[in-house]
């Protein structure tokens, strides 16, 4: 009776006829019945709970070790100081290996726990990535560089999309791996594979300060590359269902603008809020708040990536200003700590799941068919755009946007990531699996290959790196190492040594880079941001009152905190 009880808990648990194909289910199910009786002998006691538990930790611990051990292997590369290869190359190889040793061992209920979810991704994962990109981004740099930014991710991945889709539905017609896609399907595959992801490469383009105008091109395109190929993945889906309306053409620059504007209204309410007192509180409030933009906008069939990255751009940019010393340090770090733990996560997820997904149908042809496709559309998508947008400047009388070595760069760029693995999860139809699997396996080559070899197409390429930027941001810490109370040193004796002597020269640098900014062209946005919206949006003691003076004024708040301290160092329990 209790064994019986105990087996349906289980299946509750893990539905194995959903997961697994009728050959493993069987083989599956014998096994679970096997490891309930060995258990029941034992004499441990199965009750609902415990059976929710020795599945489930079984297969977080199995996650828990890949984060860990992925954690000692960056923190190897960055003593080391290895570029050669990045951390997100380990973290594929490394869910690999454990993927391949719980597909060869004889177990099947860990391999089922461990599969993907498609929600977990797009609700967990991937907000934490797209928060802490805009809430770091430089802004100046981006809004800059917006018209060649929205050039590339509008109309190139639109370009991409269509490439892919053509040449895949060709492909289909001669009936190579027993293919049989539609015209809808195909174009639906396009919009997937359009999705890129050049995390790797951005982390590298910012440990070895390459051209910031080249990062900021393709950090913007990949950020809004990923929202507009979403828009066109849930647009094409809907055509199985209804008829073509002219609405879906401008839901994706409709969903742009509201969500804009919901965003700053996100930001209005922090502007006049007094949450500044209540650091702890507000911390919160910021992070539940911006995660609630993404829910609300996804709820209403909107861009909820769009709306969180303009979401984390409006906080930073006026919110910023209105927090306290102590959120400010704690906001920067938690959404960046968040952000690596999910996109390591990602990556080992890739790795594990190429072995451990149950539904896999490998098609070769089709697999390398499709690695030439995405090749061949990124080289549609971005050199004849690169060469109209040089063209224009040149018109215009300007340096050009992109020159040729950042083009290709542009173009190395273009591997895909964790977004368009995630959509393929909810690809339909009778050859769902193949394509699945195709797109995973194009995913995780094109991390190896491409992100693997960036460091030695900067060298090949000669573009130049250690560029310094010689601007900050309006609303990052101009003064940091001035009014951030945290820079404080604790001697042997325990006493407080204060950093400000040690880092009298970079105020001047600091000075220096205020003074390049004010007198460099600004950006027409920028100068009406900085005369109408800035002192709107925020406290005008904040406008009013200098840097030192506000630093003084909550330092008076820190000195309980450091004191009690002291106390606790000099008298310990």
């Amino acid at each position: 009776m209790i064994e019986s009880i105990c087996y349906r808990v289980a299946l509750e648990i893990v539905p194995l006829g959903k997961l697994l194909p009728a050959r493993d289910e069987a083989i599956c199910h014998q096994q679970l019945k096997i490891m309930i009786k060995f258990l029941l002998r034992k004499g441990i006691k199965l009750s609902k709970s415990s059976s929710i538990h020795l599945v489930q930790t079984s297969a977080l611990s199995v996650l828990e070790l890949c984060l860990h051990q992925n954690a000692k292997l960056r923190y190897y590369l960055q003593v080391k100081q290895i570029r050669s290869i990045h951390e997100t190359v380990l973290s594929t190889f490394a869910g690999m290996f454990v993927g391949l040793i719980i597909r060869l061992s004889p177990g099947y209920i860990i391999q089922a726990m461990v599969s993907f979810k498609y929600s977990y991704f797009f609700n967990l994962l991937l907000p934490p990535i797209i928060l802490n990109s805009g809430y770091e981004m430089k802004k100046e740099r981006f809004f800059k560089n917006l018209g060649a930014i929205l050039t590339f991710a509008l109309l190139g991945t639109f370009i991409s999309a269509v490439v892919i889709g053509i040449l895949t539905a060709i492909l289909a017609l001669t009936g190579i791996d027993s293919l049989s896609l539609s015209l809808l399907d195909s174009m639906i595959f396009g919009s997937v594979l359009s999705a890129t992801d050049p995390v790797t490469v951005l982390t590298i383009f910012q440990s070895l300060k390459v051209d910031p105008q080249l990062y900021a091109i393709i950090f913007g395109e990949s950020i809004l590359n990923d929202a507009t190929a979403i828009v066109l993945y849930e647009t094409l889906k809907q055509y199985r269902d209804q008829e073509f309306h002219f609405s879906n053409i401008g839901h994706g620059v409709l969903s742009f603008f509201i969500n804009f504007g919901a965003s700053l209204f996100f930001g209005v309410l922090f502007g006049f809020s007094k949450l500044y007192k209540f650091p702890p509180i507000e911390s919160c409030i910021v992070a539940l708040m911006a995660y609630a933009s993404y829910l609300f906008s996804n709820g209403c069939h909107l861009s909820g990536i769009v709306s969180l990255l303009f979401c984390g751009i409006t906080l930073k940019h006026y919110a910023y200003d209105n927090m306290s010393l102590m959120t400010k340090r704690t906001t920067k770090y938690m959404f960046r700590v968040l952000a690596q733990l999910s996109e390591n996560f990602i990556f080992i997820y890739l790795g594990l799941t190429l072995f451990t997904k149950p539904t896999l149908d490998f098609k070769p042809f089709f697999i390398f068919f499709t690695a030439i496709f995405i090749c061949v559309s990124r080289y549609c998508a971005v050199f004849p755009l690169s060469n109209m947008l040089n063209a224009i400047a040149r018109y215009r009388k300007r340096s050009e946007i992109l020159p040729s070595k950042h083009s290709i760069m542009l173009f190395w760029s273009g591997l895909r990531g964790a977004v368009a693995f995630a959509l393929a999860a909810g690809l339909k139809g009778p050859n769902a699996n193949a394509m699945s699997t195709t797109i995973l396996v194009v995913v995780v080559l094109s991390v190896i290959v491409f992100g693997g070899t960036t460091s030695r197409m900067l060298e090949i390429l000669k573009v130049e790196t250690g560029v310094d930027e010689g601007e900050i941001d309006s609303d990052d810490e101009a003064y940091n190492e001035y009014n951030d109370y945290n820079h404080v040193l604790t001697n042997s004796q325990g006493s407080i040594v204060s950093s400000d002597n040690n880092n009298s020269g970079d105020h001047r640098n600091i000075s220096e880079n205020i003074n390049n900014l004010s007198s460099s062209q600004a950006h027409w946005f920028i100068s009406f941001d900085d005369k109408y919206l800035k002192p709107l949006f925020t406290r005008q003691c904040n406008q009013d009152t200098k840097p030192e003076e506000r630093w003084h004024h909550e330092r008076n708040h820190n000195d309980e905190i450091v004191g009690l301290s002291i106390e606790t160092q000099k008298h310990p329990n």
